[in-house]
């Protein structure tokens, strides 16, 4: 998969050092093999030979293939800017929001997320602890990110969310709307693309006019 992009993007633009950009590789690596060979048969090995460093140097940065594992759907969400930061305006409510949601529909459709997530699936029975790995690291973090950030506008005039954690589920399966579902089965979406943003955008509106005070 060759479209992979930078999971650990330099902070303002700072050069990477040595270690940073390793680790980069390792990640870049991991992904890669995570999403074409699955969890069960992607090794440190492997990793650390993709990647064109020593197992030792994949081990000083991720101490287990759990750990890997967990860094790089992390660093999926920060490729796609989906961060605390992402969530501190709390004046701005419906541009926050309508930002977020883009970023969060382009991270659910991603080839590596699409991946990594149908490989949970079907290794739930023999591994259900990397599907744990997978929400925990991904799902449920997303999730805690945006009801603190409804707890937060609570705290202002224009909006009340009485339960911000139960809000939070509801806009991000509204996001995942029939684009997500046909992806998921390998169905062609080509129809549904020109629609996508104009989705998203009736999507956030209807959420905020619901919890209008």
């Amino acid at each position: 998969m060759s479209n992979v992009q930078d999971p650990t993007p330099c902070v303002h633009g700072a050069p990477k050092t040595r270690s940073e950009q390793k680790r980069m590789q390792i990640l870049h690596a991991a992904i890669e093999l995570f999403c074409v060979q699955g969890f069960p048969n992607t090794s440190m090995d492997l990793v650390a030979k993709k990647a064109e460093v020593s197992k030792q140097t994949v081990y000083s940065h991720f101490g287990s293939k759990d750990e890997l594992f967990v860094a790089a759907i992390e660093s999926k969400c920060v490729v796609h800017q989906l961060t605390g930061n992402l969530l501190d305006d709390a004046v701005n409510v419906e541009q926050t929001i309508t930002m977020f949601a883009q970023q969060f529909s382009d991270l659910i459709v991603s080839e590596e997320v699409l991946a990594v997530f149908k490989t949970c699936l079907a290794h739930a029975d023999t591994h259900p602890e990397l599907s744990k790995l997978y929400f925990d690291a991904g799902p449920k973090h997303l999730l805690a990110l945006l009801a603190d950030y409804l707890t937060t506008v609570n705290q202002h005039d224009e909006f009340y969310f009485p339960h911000p954690h139960d809000s939070a589920v509801r806009l991000c399966l509204m996001l995942f709307g029939e684009l997500k579902l046909r992806l998921e089965l390998g169905l062609d979406v080509a129809d549904l693309l020109p629609r996508r943003a104009q989705y998203i955008e009736e999507t956030v509106k209807m959420f905020l006019c619901a919890h209008k005070k």
